[in-house]
């Protein structure tokens, strides 16, 4: 087992609880209508983002997905901001433009959730190229789905960073289903991993349910890249627990399916066993975590619901960037 500090566990699952909290609170607050444009929630995926994230800074980099709230909370990103962002404030992460596929805080690494399958990886790609053109011992990482590994813009990256020999670290997320279509149909091959690796590229494999286990393939593929060898691969796999999106039916799933799995396989839950097993921490500690994970969720929302909104003088803004 990695050895972690009793403050890096407790920030551990403190990002993963936040990121819980986050996504069961968007999945009511949703239903009032209040909130406009498509939101995809990353619950049950937490272990995935965070084990990978803790061992990054804010001089590297990520590139997320859609699904991104989990990505961009593990990173560090403001829980305040993101919220408003959602709820469209002028005081968001992006002033209100990006909304919940959009959300970027540069300065943190961040640089963006994407709305298009496999958009990240070509994006993390230039950005490893950056930091080896800088020598500054940065890496640049991805997140994508199982949806994404069919799209030729993901193979592509790969390829090239391969090629080029760049630090990045494609991190990808197996939940099962893409959109609405199992894995077992929709990816020829079906082993994922496999395809990646014959790219040339070393592919750790970790349980997207187990934070320790993501923990450890992230270290082991973060140093490798690190170091200057080139690309890596960190492959998880872990079921999310809503649908594609808000409004999704999920008439592709079967009965209690989503009940077992909040059961059996939930890294908040296995977490919190393992510590408790290990003597690691007290779990009165990580019970305290929670109050102030509720307090600090429930303020978000708060502020987001009276936050300003943009105006019509707002509209021509931020549509150029200048660097």
């Amino acid at each position: 087992m990695t050895n972690l500090t009793e403050q890096q566990l407790v920030q551990a699952y403190r990002r993963m609880k936040t990121i819980r909290e986050f996504e069961e609170r968007l999945h009511i607050e949703i239903a009032t209508g209040q909130i406009a444009g498509f939101t995809h929630l990353y619950a049950g995926q937490e272990a995935i983002a965070v084990g990978v994230c803790e061992h990054l800074s804010d001089a590297d980099s990520i590139v997320s997905t859609h699904r991104g709230h989990g990505h961009c909370i593990a990173k560090g990103a403001d829980v305040l901001k993101m919220m408003k962002e959602i709820w469209g404030s002028t005081e968001g992460t992006c002033n209100g433009k990006g909304g919940s596929m959009h959300i970027a805080e540069v300065e943190r690494g961040i640089l963006g959730a994407n709305g298009i399958v496999g958009g990240g990886p070509p994006i993390g790609v230039g950005a490893a190229l950056a930091s080896k053109l800088k020598k500054n011992n940065t890496v640049a990482l991805s997140f994508g789905g199982d949806g994404s590994s069919n799209q030729g813009t993901t193979f592509e990256a790969m390829n090239m960073a391969v090629c080029l020999k760049v630090p990045k670290i494609f991190v990808m997320e197996n939940n099962g289903y893409s959109e609405n279509t199992g894995a077992s149909y929709s990816s020829g091959g079906i082993d994922i991993a496999a395809r990646a690796e014959s790219f040339g590229m070393p592919v750790f494999k970790a349980d997207g349910s187990d934070f320790f286990s993501v923990y450890d393939a992230a270290n082991k593929a973060i140093e490798y890249s690190r170091r200057g060898d080139g690309p890596s691969v960190v492959y998880a796999t872990m079921m999310r627990y809503f649908g594609h999106f808000e409004g999704d039916a999920q008439l592709y799933r079967a009965k209690d399916e989503v009940k077992n799995l909040r059961e059996t396989s939930d890294c908040l839950d296995n977490f919190r066993t393992r510590v408790s097993d290990d003597k690691l921490l007290d779990l009165a500690v990580l019970d305290a975590v929670d109050d102030e994970v509720l307090a600090l969720i429930e303020q978000s929302v708060q502020d987001a619901k009276v936050a300003p909104r943009g105006t019509l003088a707002d509209v021509t803004k931020d549509v150029y960037i200048n660097y």
